[in-house]
């Protein structure tokens, strides 16, 4: 069966739903087997679509309403556990991004309806996107408005990278990640909106300013913790640093802002774009031909953005900060680190340790996010001044 067939077939079957319903068959134990019976031989095409290439070509030039009924199969397939193998929801999770890119569609499934009271102005603006205030239900949520300031080209690139950051980051389900509601395209005309829990307490840094830095060996853990989730799940996140932290209101971190988080194989992770964060970046990033590689996010690379971070919570300034961009590139790419942070509260030599495998000039030396975690685990207990940790959190 072809993509176009499998589509028709898909339609049949939500037509087939939606007459059970007016007709209260929905109890029904034969209409019941019989649907679970087509649950199945529909879950084995999707898989076998996974791994033919000449299906996939074909599925990734669907359009228009095939392309979305598409999507949303998929993404209910996804939703509802029906990829009992790990590597086939990363596969369907790859299908779903490709074919979103190709046809400038997303699955129904992430938009949501019912957000209100949006603030006039934006409390926040960066890059491509502004931050604003609302509700939805009877909680503040946070609303990441994609600005159309750009024509043509431009404007097509970052609607992508929009997508791309939606569907990755709707996944996610952990502690130390900032949650993802959903999508709103109601709050502006012709405009869509990531909507997440609005966090009062704001970035790490900022609390760390006004409150102190007495949690910041905690704060570092769940970071790491969090990281390690994404790791988990073949995600790197791309630009990690304390602004892309928050603090919700139980007092944790959690990891934000997942416009650069890409898949961790040897070819999703390829790309010409270098944005980022640059006194963050990894020595590989900055000048990968000089490292016989191409430019790659890696796992590697956000441990040692990981380092940088520890550095910035801290001192409140990421390392070389106090020079401008290009010296401090110049420093990184030669294998300078900066020192030891000297101020209160003193840096363990434990975590500066820790930093300092971080920042391996070859990524193959620097410790992956697990180990990081455990070695935070070490150090934060022998800290009595240190807030109890939370548990060890490990969600697949």
């Amino acid at each position: 069966m072809g993509a176009t067939d499998l589509v028709e077939s898909l339609e049949t079957r939500k037509n087939l739903l939606e007459l059970s319903v007016n007709l209260n068959l929905e109890s029904d134990p034969i209409f019941l087997s019989a649907l679970r019976a087509d649950e199945e031989r529909i879950t084995k095409l999707l898989v076998s679509i996974l791994y033919s290439e000449s299906v996939e070509d074909a599925v990734l030039r669907l359009e228009g309403d095939s392309a979305q009924v598409f999507l949303d199969v998929v993404q209910d397939a996804l939703d509802r556990g029906l990829f009992v193998a790990q590597k086939h929801r990363w596969k369907a999770r790859r299908l779903i991004r490709k074919l979103s890119e190709a046809c400038d569609m997303l699955p129904s499934a992430l938009f949501i309806t019912g957000v209100r009271g949006r603030a006039e102005h934006p409390v926040f603006g960066g890059g491509y996107g502004d931050i604003y205030c609302a509700s939805y239900g009877n909680e503040a949520v946070a609303l990441k408005h994609l600005r159309h300031c750009l024509r043509g080209s431009g404007q097509r690139r970052v609607r992508l990278k929009f997508c791309r950051e939606a569907l990755v980051w709707r996944d996610w389900h952990h502690p130390n990640i900032l949650s993802f509601i959903g999508i709103d395209r109601e709050s502006f005309p012709s405009s869509l909106c990531m909507v997440s829990p609005w966090m009062e307490h704001g970035t790490v840094l900022k609390y760390l300013e006004q409150h102190g830095r007495g949690n910041v060996d905690k704060f570092l853990y769940e970071i790491a913790q969090g990281l390690r989730y994404l790791h988990s799940c073949n995600i790197v996140h791309g630009d990690l640093r304390g602004s892309n932290v928050l603090i919700n209101e139980d007092r944790s971190a959690c990891l934000a802002d997942f416009g650069l988080s890409v898949f961790s194989n040897a070819t999703s992770t390829r790309s010409s774009t270098r944005a980022g964060s640059l006194y963050w970046l990894a020595p590989e990033l900055i000048y990968p031909e000089r490292f016989g590689c191409k430019f790659a996010r890696t796992p590697a690379t956000d441990v040692y953005a990981f380092g940088c971070v520890c550095v910035e919570l801290y001192t409140g300034r990421p390392p070389f900060s106090d020079i401008p961009e290009p010296a401090a590139l110049l420093k990184t790419i030669s294998g300078e680190r900066v020192g030891r942070p000297s101020g209160a509260p003193a840096m363990s030599d434990t975590l500066w340790q820790q930093i300092t495998v971080c920042w391996e000039e070859n990524p193959a030396n620097r410790p992956a996010a697990r180990l990081v975690v455990n070695n935070m685990v070490k150090l934060t207990s022998k800290r009595s001044s240190v807030c109890r940790l939370p548990p060890m959190l490990f969600v697949l």
